[in-house]
């Protein structure tokens, strides 16, 4: 299961319309939202959301390079990660 899963991680200065175009892009790619969490650091948003890719049909990349895209566009740092790395990378 969760070789679907991304991690999509959101930081920047808070601003008006980043979860909605975030998840707008997503839903373009048919990636399915399964958990999300936000917060304000003093300012600084940031964004943390668990994506299901299974059922979509565009690959990992063509989706990390939308999102990428869109983080530059909102002048925001937009980090995307298979689950299964990402878990990984925090095991130890």
């Amino acid at each position: 299961m969760s070789e679907q899963q991304i991690i999509v991680t959101v930081s920047g200065v808070d601003k008006v319309g980043i979860v909605a175009k975030v998840t707008a892009v997503l839903a373009e790619y048919e990636v399915n939202i399964e958990d999300i969490k936000q917060t304000l650091m003093q300012g600084h948003f940031v964004m943390f959301l668990l994506g299901n890719i299974g059922k979509s049909k565009y690959n990992f990349k063509e989706i990390k390079d939308a999102l990428t895209e869109t983080g530059k566009e909102l002048g925001m740092e937009i980090w995307v990660q298979r689950k299964e790395i990402f878990d990984n990378m925090h095991m130890v």
